[in-house]
């Protein structure tokens, strides 16, 4: 691993944070009552990997665009944040609702975490960076362990919701 600049690094972290600027003002109405209930394990995990990804993008200069035969990864990870950037357009064009916020995008389930931590994993092997790979792997842990909980969390609630309106046309 080389240290130094990674401006590719820098991008994606834009590509990444732009969005979630403009989603602390936009959150769902009961997000907070979601988030209190979070997996503490699973949020260590994601804070952790956060950081280190952060780090490691901005000071890892093998994340650069260089000549090779892996160029391909960092475009297909490029397209990812493309697709992560389109969720983000369709949610803050939606209702702003949980169910909004955890539908999939064209079959990828919870695609707001789905997408970036796939993006940044493609982005650890392009720079063939193991530091960067861990530090990923434990945010995809986090993130998209906690997303599938807040998914799984809607779906039980609105069974539930349906069941009573079952109830109350019998």
């Amino acid at each position: 691993m080389h240290f130094g600049f990674s401006y590719v690094g820098f991008l994606f972290l834009l590509m990444l944070m732009a969005p979630n600027l403009i989603w602390s003002r936009n959150k769902p109405a009961d997000y907070a009552a979601y988030a209190k209930r979070e997996n503490k394990v699973l949020q260590w995990m994601e804070r952790i990997g956060q950081i280190s990804v952060t780090c490691l993008a901005l000071l890892c200069s093998d994340l650069n665009i260089k000549e090779g035969g892996r160029f391909a990864l960092l475009l297909f990870a490029f397209l990812l944040m493309v697709l992560y950037e389109i969720y983000w357009i369709r949610y803050f064009k939606s209702g702003k609702t949980m169910g909004d916020f955890y539908r999939s995008l064209w079959g990828i389930p919870v695609a707001g975490a789905v997408l970036p931590v796939a993006a940044f994993l493609l982005l650890a092997l392009y720079g063939r960076s193991l530091p960067m790979l861990l530090a990923v792997t434990l945010l995809g842990i986090g993130h998209i362990g906690i997303h599938l909980q807040h998914r799984k969390e809607i779906r039980a609630a609105a069974n539930a919701r349906e069941m009573q309106r079952r109830d109350t046309d019998i």
